[in-house]
């Protein structure tokens, strides 16, 4: 039996509902799965943010929640909304990630972006750059080298090689260039290699992502948001796929934003929705293998 992979539309007023249509009834997405819509009712201004678009995309992304741990669907791709419509609708997450952990009382999630490519696991997320040397912990590097190491399995990495990016120019340069390299990421990966984790690092960020592009390592950690997220849009914009990693649910997405700008004129691509579903149908898939 076909998966049966749930599509949120995500903020109505984006380019979601087309991109979720086109994906919805693409070939190859109907050869993978059966494509289940979540659409939104109602009246929309096409490319405005607002609070009305915001609640609708949280309501759709809820029920598509509830019926994935009812069984009812085997996984969800979502099409992005709005982090500034969230706001405005009063609602207190930033996004998708952190949503869908309050959804399924899931203490720590991860983000992975997933590319033939590259992989790139994000160590902070939707942050503040000012923000991230304070965020960036021991306990932070320790739980996503963790999650990192377990998770990718199910993408086929029985042992994956793992890099973890450097926060500071040169990893620190030992101290030179900031401390964070020396006192946080190089104790953390020195303690996962203990416990039997493949990965390396802090290695130069300036580098290291050429080096897994090459096939030096399966994925690379990095620090914060657009550190992973400019190599991975660099070599795959439009075909990476965004994983959230620890959830109970197989969740994936776009690696794209609401695209206000382009929104209701019939051209917006959805090629990157069409990834992130044939991976939640593959994922699905070997799932259902591996606990059989």
């Amino acid at each position: 039996m076909k998966p049966r992979i749930g599509i949120t539309v995500g903020d109505p007023a984006g380019i979601g509902p087309e991109i979720a249509a086109k994906a919805a009834a693409d070939p190859r997405v109907l050869d993978a799965c059966e494509p289940r819509l979540y659409d939104i009712p109602g009246s929309f201004v096409t490319g405005a943010v607002s609070a009305q678009a915001g609640r609708a995309a949280y309501e759709a992304i809820v029920r598509a929640v509830e019926d994935a741990r009812a069984g009812i669907i085997d996984a969800i791709a979502t099409a992005p909304v709005n982090k500034e419509a969230f706001a405005q609708a009063g609602l207190p997450w930033k996004g998708h990630t952190d949503l869908l952990a309050h959804l399924t009382n899931t203490d720590r999630v991860a983000m992975l972006f997933y590319a033939e490519q590259l992989r790139v696991v994000l160590a902070t997320i939707h942050v503040p750059l000012a923000e991230v040397p304070r965020l960036l912990t021991r306990g932070a590097a320790d739980f996503t080298i963790d999650i990192t190491a377990r998770e990718l399995p199910r993408f086929g990495y029985e042992r994956p090689r793992l890099a973890f990016a450097g926060l500071n120019p040169h990893a620190g340069e030992h101290g030179v260039i900031g401390t964070e390299d020396d006192e946080v990421i190089a104790p953390a990966v020195a303690d996962a290699r203990e416990r039997g984790v493949d990965i390396t690092g802090p290695w130069p960020a300036d580098t290291v992502f050429g080096r897994a592009i090459r096939g030096e390592f399966d994925a690379v950690i990095a620090c914060y948001h657009d550190q992973g997220l400019i190599p991975v849009k660099l070599v795959a914009f439009g075909r990476a796929v965004n994983v959230t990693l620890g959830l109970p649910i197989i969740r994936t997405s776009v690696d794209h934003g609401t695209a206000f700008d382009i929104a209701g004129r019939g051209i917006a691509d959805p090629s990157s929705l069409v990834e992130a579903i044939l991976l939640a149908a593959h994922l699905s898939v070997r799932d259902r293998s591996r606990q059989a």
